[in-house]
């Protein structure tokens, strides 16, 4: 598969069941943080916050979608609301299944915000 320049290089690779999903997410992650910026790592959509620290970063799968990273600020502030979506360290995972929860997206990503505000800028 050859490279993935862009987020919308990104949306336009997925199958048109799976899109829409993504773009809600991507909506949903930027709404959140206005001031971070675009880019691809590691194949993926990811956005950079405070000089150019990694945000978060997002993807379509089989059968579940995933948010990058669950911090441990993120599951220490969100306890039980998060853990039924926790993969893995660092790995929310939303099924395919049922709508993208946007509310507790909204919410990882204002963490993780706050999280690189406080390391200040690189």
């Amino acid at each position: 598969m050859p490279a993935i320049a862009s987020v919308d290089e990104y949306l336009a690779s997925l199958p048109d069941d799976r899109r829409a999903d993504v773009e809600t997410l991507r909506r949903t992650i930027n709404a959140a943080a206005p001031e971070a910026t675009e880019v691809i790592a590691y194949q993926m959509p990811a956005l950079r916050s405070h000089g150019g620290q990694f945000l978060v970063s997002y993807a379509a799968y089989k059968a579940h979608y995933s948010l990058f990273p669950a911090s441990d600020k993120v599951v220490e502030a969100l306890g039980d609301e998060i853990r039924p979506y926790l993969a893995g360290r660092g790995t929310i995972r939303f099924p395919a299944s049922r709508p993208i929860p946007t509310e507790l997206v909204t919410k990882v990503v204002k963490i993780r915000v706050a999280e690189n505000a406080g390391r200040g800028s690189r």
